[in-house]
């Protein structure tokens, strides 16, 4: 029993005296980092280091200020051609595809029946005429007859009223041959106005009636592009029609060229469902570069702001206390300049706020504060945008 006690009272003898050794081991060390913290703590004075940051130039430079949307071509006028009577057709002047000007043959008609009607109203004319002038020399007579006493005046009226009925005739009579005439020239179709002809329907010998059609002549030079666009910007697209024309770009792919137009109609509603307002421009087609049914891209030049202040979209920063920038000062430290974004465009914007010659800060602003010390990244120089140079597409 004592030999187990006293074994038991140096093995706990042992161990407390290994875990004094231990402890005294770590805390050497500690007291050591401590100091070495304390000596760096004092060389440094507890100072944040600068950020490191990217400046840029701010631009001076003309911005359009543009509109973009899809658009459709539509012809000013498209006219689909019906006969005005039921006959066969004679003849086809033309053919698909084929550009006309206003007043080209384009269809006869068989009018030998119109032809034979304009015959017997000349005819008709022609006795009601000579009847008209048969009782106009009676009536002579007549008149002359009274005079001497040989005949009564009612002899004489009655052939008053005679000459009157026949003069009635004979103008009759020229109202229905121009009715004849007019109903000839059906047989002849024209072209209303001109334009290129699209698929013809009939060919000689077709029968046509006032259902029938015969083609289309769609005008192709001026034509019309049709668009909507938001109806916020009702506002910039009036001003700029008072200020004079409205120019429109319009391209029908990435890379075909563009034509220039202006802006023609803006509508008298604004389509309270889609919040858009419908507008069109007129463009000259003698290439025939746009064609109907075509989709091409539009571009509306509203204004120009002039010597604007253009800096990359990245520099700005927006939060609850507004919309501003980080400029780098001369002393190295970082000022919030408060500025208000006028037109974006690609990957700069245009800004009111800034007077031009500051260096803004596009990289490393996140952990910026007022007053904050920054520095230039190793090798950045203040560099101007060459973005901004091009102009807003």
């Amino acid at each position: 029993m004592k030999k187990k006690s006293i074994v038991i009272i140096v093995g706990l003898a042992v161990l407390i005296g290994a875990g004094a050794w231990y402890l005294g081991r770590d805390d050497k060390p500690a007291d050591g980092a401590a100091a070495a913290g304390k000596g760096a703590a004092g060389t440094n004075g507890g100072a944040q280091p600068p950020a490191i940051v990217n400046v840029v130039a701010p631009q001076r430079q003309d911005v359009p200020v543009v509109l973009q949307a899809n658009a459709s071509v539509t012809p000013v006028s498209t006219v689909d051609l019906h006969p005005q009577t039921t006959s066969t057709i004679r003849k086809v002047h033309i053919k698909e595809g084929q550009f006309v000007k206003a007043g080209d043959m384009m269809f006869s008609l068989d009018d030998r029946g119109e032809r034979a009607n304009i015959d017997k109203a000349r005819a008709q004319m022609a006795r009601d005429a000579a009847t008209a002038a048969d009782l106009e020399r009676q009536y002579k007579r007549s008149q002359e007859l009274f005079a001497q006493k040989f005949i009564a005046q009612s002899a004489v009226d009655t052939l008053r009223s005679q000459l009157d009925a026949a003069r009635a005739l004979v103008g009759a009579g020229q109202a229905a041959l121009q009715a004849e005439q007019v109903n000839a020239s059906y047989s002849s179709i024209r072209a209303p106005m001109a334009g290129r002809v699209g698929a013809i329907n009939v060919f000689p010998g077709s029968l046509v009636q006032l259902a029938t059609s015969l083609t289309t002549i769609t005008q192709l030079d001026p034509i019309n592009i049709a668009f909507s666009l938001p109806e916020a910007a009702l506002g910039e697209l009036l001003a700029a029609q008072k200020n004079g024309a409205v120019v429109v770009d319009a391209t029908s792919g990435p890379n075909a060229k563009a034509v220039s137009g202006k802006l023609s109609f803006i509508d008298n509603t604004v389509d309270p469902l889609a919040g858009s307002i419908k507008v069109k421009a007129l463009f000259d087609n003698k290439d025939a570069s746009l064609w109907p049914g075509q989709y091409v891209t539009a571009r509306v030049t509203v204004q120009t702001i002039r010597n604007a202040v253009v800096i990359p979209q990245a520099a700005i920063i927006s939060n609850t206390r507004g919309t501003f920038v980080y400029v780098m000062d001369a002393d190295q430290s970082a000022r919030p300049v408060p500025v208000a974004r006028l037109h974006a465009f690609g990957l700069n914007a245009a800004v009111s706020g800034l007077n031009g010659d500051e260096k803004v800060i596009t990289e490393g602003k996140q952990n910026l504060r007022p007053g904050a010390r920054v520095k230039l990244a190793d090798n950045a120089q203040p560099k101007r945008d060459a973005k901004a140079t091009v102009a807003a597409q």
